[in-house]
């Protein structure tokens, strides 16, 4: 099998996900597309040896429809000869995109593909896309008859099975915040952003990090996801999870370079990284966001690494519960998780969370010299896909 290489991942800063956020005012597909031609900037590439473009979206509905990534492709001035997909593994589509592209190269099938994804959550709200129609059938309400929930309540649910109380979540995001702050007074995220222009200006920080938030601050606000129906049916909810310790909608665009070793050589292009091992893993649809924990330990097995070998852990933080449960699990030490911070403050834009925690993976492993790095993401529906790169 040939090596998959990551030459660059960049991404757009994080905007608020709501009307008047930075980035609001931005077609999904512009910002999808002003990400592409950095990324291909950057590397020397020209964009006719790229033989495919793997897009992640979630919510493919009103301006996100029609195969996002391809409108991008061509947006970005690409050949039109560059084909072009989108794919949906919910919160973990473009990181699966890392791991196609990977696949792609490793199997000698293709050279050059570039993964990517974007979601708007401004311009397509999350469930948009359902139309207000059933999108699970009846074949799933047979399975599960008291039916699925929102993750709002399966995050309720992690808590109370892992015995997380709200000192402790509120606590973890305000160091995601901390830490992001930190990281972006520093610089750290300077590699990786790629500005995005509006038309009144122009976006060049995360406009999610909030400096100097504090647990005192976060113990005052109300629970998110309150239902009195979810109480009856789970008394062992607490009702701790609020928008503070959670991620907040946001807009956002990010991409990488997957290749062989033979096309960075032939392209004189210089990886960064190279994939060490990818795994997907399904979990209890109802938690929903457990399937990091077997996802994790899959990966770890394939790349035949403890957790102890790993240098920089990027879990994603949906909530605060999901990266304390699987610490709780691994036992990796607090300066090896999230070290810029993490979604909470970063932000979630769905279909490009996962190439955005690329970025900051690659940027951690360089700033610390270490050797390998974990990225692994909570999906809806009981998901999770990990992946494991090593610095080169």
């Amino acid at each position: 099998m040939a090596e998959a290489l990551i030459v660059d991942v960049v991404r757009t800063p994080s905007g608020k996900g709501k009307p008047g956020g930075a980035l609001s005012g931005v077609h999904p597909v512009d910002l999808l597309a002003g990400a592409l031609i950095a990324l291909v900037a950057r590397a020397g590439l020209d964009p006719s040896d790229v033989d495919d473009v793997i897009g992640g979206c979630v919510t493919q509905a009103g301006e996100q429809a029609m195969n996002i990534t391809r409108q991008a492709v061509l947006a970005a001035g690409f050949p039109q000869s560059v084909p072009a997909t989108t794919i949906d593994r919910q919160c973990g589509s473009s990181q699966q995109a890392v791991h196609f592209a990977a696949h792609a190269v490793a199997s000698g099938a293709q050279d050059v593909v570039i993964a990517c994804g974007v979601e708007s959550m401004s311009r397509a709200p999350m469930w948009s896309n359902w139309l207000d129609r059933d999108p699970y059938g009846p074949g799933v309400a047979r399975r599960y008859p008291e039916g699925l929930v929102l993750q709002g309540v399966s995050a309720e649910l992690v808590a109370a099975r892992f015995g997380l109380d709200r000192e402790a979540m509120d606590a973890y995001a305000a160091r995601s915040q901390a830490r992001a702050a930190t990281a972006q007074a520093e610089g750290w995220f300077d590699g990786e952003l790629v500005p995005v222009v509006t038309g009144e200006a122009t976006v060049a920080r995360d406009e999610t990090i909030r400096a100097g938030v504090t647990t005192e601050a976060l113990a005052g606000l109300k629970p998110a996801f309150h239902d009195d129906a979810a109480s009856v049916r789970f008394p062992e909810i607490g009702w701790q999870v609020t928008a503070g310790n959670s991620s907040p909608l946001t807009d956002g665009a990010s991409v990488a370079l997957v290749v062989s070793e033979r096309a960075a050589e032939r392209l004189g292009l210089r990886p960064r990284a190279r994939v060490h091992a990818t795994a997907v893993a399904g979990d209890d649809p109802l938690l929903m966001l457990t399937a990091v924990l077997p996802a994790t330990r899959k990966v770890l097995a394939k790349a035949g690494l403890d957790a102890t070998d790993i240098d920089v852990c990027e879990v994603n933080e949906a909530f605060a519960c999901v990266p304390l449960a699987w610490q709780r699990e691994f036992g990796v030490p607090d300066d090896r998780l999230n070290p810029s911070g993490g979604a909470i403050a970063l932000g979630h834009p769905l279909g490009a969370s996962g190439t955005r925690l690329l970025a900051t993976l690659l940027g951690g492993l360089e700033r610390g010299g270490g050797r390998y790095g974990l990225q692994t993401m909570c999906e809806a529906g009981g998901l999770a896909n990990a992946l494991v790169v090593e610095r080169l």
